[in-house]
């Protein structure tokens, strides 16, 4: 069975619930079920063979065909299923889950209507045209002429005897012949095949304002944008291509798009069509136009022209011409119908607000986060509701690494959630139970939900890149990411990803290659030169270093990075008098732009640090001043308890960890990486060594914020150390030297030297002969490679007389 042997013309009736398989709907009742068309089609699948049980593989091959498909594809369409048939857990009234052999569809299904075309007899009417299955008129006028022929002998008699009799033959002949031009014209007009097709692009030009009236500039242009993209159909070029095509034409990025500079930019971007739009007033009222121009040789390809009453009309107006367009253009009118949230509800219905936020999209453009927040902000005010915006907010606000400021305003959109388009609910959702709740899985089955509805959307991509990351998948991150430059090879956020994403799994080469790649494209951006000071401190290139530093300096945003990536790189030393007058610069300049998160994130780093290094009173003090600074911070609160614990005040850890646990119950990295690694340090300083952390299946993941300094696996390790276990803390150790691409320069990596000749006279300790002596072997080297980076640390560092006498012993 496969996706283009299915059925197209029946309507299936099962409960409560109707599949009309020609318009692709599904209906409870009378309300359409929403469904993205990798679902429908999976739904489609189970009916048309109940009780049959469907593998996998056969509605892979069916459903997807060619297309990439991980393990997860057919159980998340069956996931949605549920939900849209409102299946409770354990309710297996449609679709049953058989583990190991498939799917198989419970409920009877009866067939409301034939086939269409086919007539009672069984006889079917000459195909007029496969390609004319999305011409419902088409074939209902076909059903009717065989219906309406259909005629008993009696009624023929009565016919025939009637006045009329005689005028009915020509009439009919003349309906006949009105049917034959009729199908006739259906015939050629569906051969000549759709106007644009999926792997087509299209460019918005600027819209033309012609009332005079402001409000309209930029303004438009987003709804537009927002109107278009709902089309799982309509491929909008990216800004991105947009502004590398520009520059590819020697112009600026702001360049306004006028329809003669948007057919030539559509030509060189190998778009098919662009579309330009209107808007002039007539009295009172205003005329919205829209027009599709083959930029190739200029034809018409579709034109729409609306009326509205006032201005506050404008945007119901530009929606209407804008789905109206949609259908002209090739879209089908079930996806119309389906993605089709109208403006007022997908953005906002106050102009005034809309324009504030594409004023913040203008200027995100040219210049980045800050500039745009206050704009953003604007429209928030002017429209509590505008969920856009809050996503807008609380987006900036994650870029700048205000993590609690970005959760604020990522919920508030959550909540508001109904107020946007499904596209933008998509990603609104993801962004929900990936940054505010915490739930991973749920944020990638909402990513993959928007690919599956959006295939073509090279966003949905880059997003569930970053949480392939954040759970460790980095093999699985890369292909997504890959994927995402393939639809999108000019867009600067993949470049940033792989960045982020290729040091994880140690391939370095490849990560100063896409930095390369991104700089040919005059990309920039902070991850790039944190990528390569990391480099640099890893080849102890001191001079390479400090070049990058200096992109950091002077820039407001970004000045508190650079100063940061210096202070851990002297506490990696040993250098510790210098890292806390570098901590506190950080933190300073953290707090010139308002960034108390950032600021307190450092002092919590530095808590862990002196933590770990024995400085007990300097812990605790880093640590208060920190929760003090920002007292709500998910990251903050974790390094304090953290440090806490691990100075013995097991008291105020546990408070903290009980806080965290209550505020981020469902949290992927809180509760399998975070929370045990607290509570295992807690039980160490209680004297309970057998309290070991368990293993987490995403120990080795990092998000898109910082690098990880892997604390759990350094403190796992300690406790083993502490259980007598040298074997198992060694191979702990051992891990913090093998990802140095994630380590980078913290002081985890500097210490776990130290750790790895712990681990070793253990190891002697409990073996006997060579075992020992190579144990021994592996110890002193162990110790000399600390004693080596920390040879000219500050003499005062407890761990560091700890480890001279260890030494004298082992030597």
């Amino acid at each position: 069975m496969s996706a283009m042997s299915m059925t197209t013309g029946r309507i299936f009736q099962f409960g409560k619930f109707q599949i009309d398989a020609l318009a692709r709907t599904l209906r409870r009742e009378e309300t359409i079920v929403k469904l993205n068309s990798r679902a429908f089609d999976v739904l489609l699948c189970l009916v048309q063979n109940p009780g049959k049980i469907l593998t996998r593989e056969e509605l892979l091959k069916s459903v997807w065909q060619d297309a990439f498909v991980d393990d997860s594809s057919v159980p998340q369409s069956i996931s949605l299923l549920r939900r849209a048939l409102e299946e409770k857990p354990g309710d297996n009234s449609y679709i049953v889950t058989l583990p190991g052999r498939g799917y198989q569809f419970a409920s009877e299904v009866q067939v409301v209507s034939p086939e269409i075309g086919a007539s009672d007899d069984g006889d079917t009417l000459p195909d007029v045209s496969t390609a004319a299955r999305g011409n419902s008129g088409g074939f209902i006028f076909q059903k009717h002429t065989v219906e309406t022929s259909v005629i008993t002998t009696n009624e023929k008699r009565e016919q025939l005897s009637s006045p009329t009799a005689r005028s009915r033959p020509l009439m009919r002949a003349v309906a006949v012949g009105t049917v034959l031009a009729l199908l006739a014209g259906g015939y050629f007009y569906t051969r000549r095949g759709p106007k644009l097709t999926e792997k087509d692009t299209i460019v918005l030009s600027d819209f033309s304002n012609k009332t005079g009236d402001p409000i309209f500039d930029d303004t438009l242009n987003t709804a537009l944008d927002v109107s278009l993209r709902q089309s799982p159909f309509l491929n909008v070029l990216s800004d991105s291509k947009v502004t590398e095509t520009l520059q590819l034409m020697t112009r600026p990025a702001g360049t306004k798009l006028t329809p003669e500079v948007a057919r030539d930019l559509c030509q060189r971007a190998g778009s098919k069509a662009y579309i330009a739009g209107a808007i002039g007033s007539l009295g009172s009222e205003y005329v919205v136009s829209l027009k599709a121009v083959n930029c190739q040789n200029g034809d018409l390809l579709a034109q729409e022209q609306v009326t509205a009453a006032s201005k506050e009309k404008a945007l119901g107006a530009l929606g209407e011409a804008a789905s109206k367009l949609r259908s002209e253009l090739g879209e089908s009118l079930a996806t119309v119908q389906q993605f089709d949230v109208p403006l007022s509800r997908a953005t906002t219905s106050s102009l005034a607000a809309l324009k504030a936020y594409s004023l913040g999209i203008k200027v995100f453009n040219q210049t980045g986060d800050a500039e745009a927040l206050r704009h953003y902000q604007r429209a928030i005010e002017l429209d509590p509701n505008f969920a856009m915006a809050y996503r807008a907010v609380g987006g900036v606000y994650g870029n700048l690494n205000e993590q609690e400021r970005a959760r604020e305003y990522l919920a508030k959109a959550f909540q508001l959630r109904e107020h946007a388009s499904e596209r933008e609910k998509l990603t609104i959702t993801a962004d929900y139970y990936e940054y505010v709740t915490g739930q991973l899985d749920k944020a990638s089955q909402a990513f993959q939900e928007k690919i599956e509805s959006y295939p073509r959307d090279p966003l949905g991509y880059n997003d569930l890149a970053l949480l392939f990351s954040a759970q460790g998948q980095y093999e699985k991150a890369v292909e997504t990411a890959r994927q995402g430059i393939r639809l999108a090879p000019g867009a600067k956020q993949f470049y940033n990803n792989l960045a982020w994403i290729y040091p994880c799994m140690q391939r370095f080469d490849e990560t100063r290659q896409i930095i390369h790649e991104a700089q040919q494209r005059n990309f920039d951006a902070d991850i790039f030169h944190q990528d390569l000071y990391a480099f640099a401190f890893l080849e102890a290139d001191s001079a390479a270093m400090a070049q990058q530093l200096q992109w950091f300096a002077g820039k407001p945003d970004y000045e508190m990075e650079g100063i940061a990536l210096a202070s851990a790189t002297e506490a990696y030393g040993g250098h510790l008098g210098k890292a806390r007058g570098l901590t506190k610069q950080a933190v300073g300049s953290a707090l010139r732009v308002d960034n108390k998160e950032s600021g307190a994130g450092y002092l919590a780093d530095a808590a862990v640090q002196e933590a770990a290094y024995g400085n007990v009173v300097k812990a605790r003090q880093a640590a208060a001043e920190a929760l003090k600074l920002a007292p709500a911070s998910q990251g903050v609160e974790v390094e304090a308890a953290l440090a806490f614990a691990m100075v013995g005040s097991a008291d105020r850890a546990e408070s903290l960890a009980r806080d965290l646990n209550k505020r981020f119950p469902l949290d992927t990295q809180m509760q399998s990486l975070w929370l045990p690694a607290i509570q295992a340090r807690v039980a160490l300083t209680r004297a309970n060594p057998g309290a070991v952390q368990a293993l987490s299946p995403i120990e080795f993941g990092a998000g898109a914020s910082s690098n990880s300094c892997l604390y759990h696996v350094y403190l796992r390790g300690e406790a083993y150390l502490a259980a007598g276990q040298g074997t198992a803390a060694a191979a702990e150790f051992q891990k913090i030297l093998d990802h140095s691409g994630l380590v980078w320069n913290c002081w985890t990596g500097a210490l776990a030297h130290l750790g790895l000749g712990r681990a070793n006279i253990l190891q002697a300790r409990t073996s006997q002969g060579a075992d020992a002596d190579a144990a021994r072997v592996r110890a002193l080297a162990a110790y000399k490679d600390f004693l080596t980076l920390w040879k000219d640390a500050d003499p005062d560092i407890p761990i560091l007389k700890q480890a001279n006498a260890e030494y004298s012993k082992v030597q």
